[in-house]
């Protein structure tokens, strides 16, 4: 398999005409950690073509929201043009979104996946993907049709574009799910894929087009369910839970820090409220009088990675508020959400 990254072309046009529209003095350009060599060279070209100073910011970027427009103002950036993470908002503020797209081909992958479906007998499917295939999910639906299954439209909504999934948001997936046999993901993203069949839980193929591959991943999400649900009966016993703010500018909830808070006080719970940019176990050391931690930051890091002390996500957090309710709780049901936030 050769580099995934190679095919990725970035909308150079879009930085060129806004900078010749907006005559920015100093720009900044963030992304995907993956991206950063073609975004550097994208940063050189500016520079050379304006004369003007061009940042990258280098730090790690994990989505839309950790754009980092914090360090763009600091560096008195006029444009901070975000690569890679497509959303359906092309522009806020001085936030302009670059698209990057990836063009290798679907075609031998769709073709062993319509022998998988017959095989299995699905009749009715849905097409989702991330930022850089979106583009291709129109000729995937019409192979699919022409193959003579049902494909059900997926629609977008706050941020998602139609047939686009987030890491932590579902929403063309979740309401979908009532109208078809399975889902197939196109891309090499475990990360997307399983997100999927975890707030579905419906079978999810991945179709993997530099492998050329069709990977069931329910397997993998059924072991991460397991274990999220583990670390929620781990943190009844907790007296002492640290309470995780995000700092990232589109994971500061704040209103959801304060009703999770009263509520575990209200079971006598002791919260220690605490603010992180990085959630990482390394972090997490430094509190070594906490029992169990929930972070209202990234989803997906308490579903992803592992801690030695519980640290519950949003959907985990509220799953645990019901147990000490005495309330029910359905296992299959508790990561079954639109948004996980």
């Amino acid at each position: 398999m050769g580099d995934p990254y190679r095919l990725i072309h970035i909308d150079e046009e879009r930085v060129f005409s806004t900078i010749r529209e907006r005559r920015p003095r100093v720009v900044a350009f963030n992304g995907p950690e993956a991206l950063l060599g073609k975004i550097s060279s994208l940063a050189d070209k500016v520079s050379r073509e304006f004369g003007i100073d061009a940042y990258v910011i280098a730090d790690p970027c994990y989505g839309s929201c950790d754009l980092n427009t914090d360090a763009a103002r600091r560096l008195n950036a006029d444009i901070l043009f975000h690569v890679g993470h497509s959303i359906s908002m092309k522009e806020f503020g001085n936030v302009v979104m670059v698209d990057a797209y990836d063009d290798i081909p679907f075609d031998s992958v769709l073709a062993k996946c319509v022998a998988v479906l017959r095989d299995r007998g699905i009749r009715s499917v849905a097409v989702l993907t991330d930022s850089q295939h979106v583009h291709q999910v129109g000729n995937a639906r019409r192979m699919l049709q022409d193959n003579g299954f049902i494909v059900a439209t997926t629609t977008g909504k706050g941020q998602l574009m139609d047939a686009q999934v987030f890491g932590c948001e579902f929403y063309p997936a979740f309401y979908a799910r009532d109208r078809i046999d399975a889902f197939l993901f196109l891309g090499q993203s475990i990360f997307h894929a399983v997100g999927i069949a975890l707030s579905t839980n419906r079978l999810t193929l991945m179709l993997d087009p530099y492998y050329d591959e069709v990977r069931e991943v329910n397997g993998i999400a059924e072991g991460l369910k397991r274990r999220a649900l583990l670390a929620v009966y781990k943190a009844l016993d907790a007296e002492r839970i640290g309470l995780i703010v995000g700092l990232k500018e589109g994971q500061m909830m704040l209103n959801r820090v304060k009703d999770i808070k009263s509520r575990l006080e209200a079971h006598g719970r002791s919260v220690r409220l605490i603010a992180l940019t990085e959630v990482t176990e390394e972090r997490l050391r430094v509190f070594s009088d906490v029992d169990a931690f929930i972070q209202v930051a990234c989803p997906r890091i308490s579903i992803d990675d592992e801690f030695s002390r519980p640290v519950l996500s949003v959907p985990q957090a509220y799953t645990l508020l019901k147990l000490l309710d005495k309330q029910n709780i359905e296992y299959d049901e508790f990561l079954v959400l639109p948004h996980w936030l």
